[in-house]
């Protein structure tokens, strides 16, 4: 079979078998997706290939969660598990198949594997929810002659998810006072940390983080002087923004968690008493 058949061929079938895991259930956040790459990883170093290969291929099994899937090829490109579509996929040969933006994805999973026993690698695929083309990425573990994966769809938050996500904080401030809702924004599983949303703290004062929801060992460090990739004194802009206006918006350009990248990015910040919070959001 020639490359581009065998990439039409495979396409379909991950996309029937992506098309029902989505009929039954929402997407899975990043964070749901290395919970289950870890799960799956300890599953196969405590276990080994064999009833590992049975319980991930298991479509109905505990390696199965809303959108989220285990799969695992060997080094040739060939799967040996699937939880998504494990009659049509497993004995497979993808070596030579290809991405939405024409990457040679599984040859990129062998490759960038050679080097790290862990990775993550970025592609584009067809998100059947939206049916749309949107980046996805995949968590990489190497054991042996094989590679183990589980992908997930990358998050974008928009200015109106960051905006209601800043009037929550506000409402918890002014509904549980400040410190109860410091420790709230603190915690990185908390209801203030949504994939790529979280909410911080800066004292207007002193200029230190009260709080970090991607960061909570940020805590108590100095943000005065932090800068942006580009060297823009964001936290300061930030800060004479509040003191002077109570609220707007800072642009600048930072590392955003859920896809690894440098990119603008636009803050939401709000005077509550002596302290600033903020909200950001990865501009596309």
């Amino acid at each position: 079979m020639k490359s581009s058949s065998l990439a039409r061929c495979l396409g379909a079938l991950l996309l029937a078998a992506a098309s029902t895991l989505a009929a039954a259930a929402d997407h899975a956040t990043p964070r749901e997706a290395r919970a289950l790459f870890n799960e799956a990883v300890a599953y196969l170093k405590a276990n080994g290939p064999e009833k590992a290969w049975a319980a991930f291929s298991d479509p109905k099994g505990q390696f199965v969660k809303k959108d989220l899937y285990v799969y695992v090829i060997d080094r040739q490109g060939t799967y040996v598990a699937n939880g998504a579509a494990p009659d049509s996929l497993i004995g497979l040969k993808v070596l030579d198949s290809v991405d939405a933006a024409g990457l040679p994805l599984f040859r990129e999973m062998i490759a960038v594997t050679e080097k790290q026993p862990e990775a993550r690698i970025g592609y584009v695929w067809l998100n059947r929810k939206s049916n749309r083309v949107e980046p996805k990425f995949a968590w990489l573990h190497r054991q042996g002659d094989y590679i183990l994966g589980v992908g997930y769809y990358a998050v974008r938050a928009g200015a109106d998810d960051a905006r209601k996500l800043l009037d929550a904080a506000s409402a918890e401030i002014r509904q549980r006072g400040l410190a109860a809702a410091l420790g709230s924004f603190n915690d990185p599983k908390g209801r203030f940390v949504h994939d790529d949303l979280y909410v911080f703290a800066v004292n207007l004062g002193s200029g230190k983080f009260e709080a970090h929801g991607m960061n909570p060992k940020w805590t108590g460090t100095d943000a005065s002087d932090l800068h942006d990739v580009e060297g823009k004194p964001l936290i300061r802009e930030m800060l004479d923004l509040a003191k002077a206006k109570g609220e707007g918006t800072v642009d600048y350009v930072w590392r955003n968690p859920v896809t690894n990248a440098v990119e603008k990015k636009r803050t939401f910040i709000r005077r509550e008493g002596d302290s600033l919070i903020g909200v950001g959001f990865y501009r596309e």
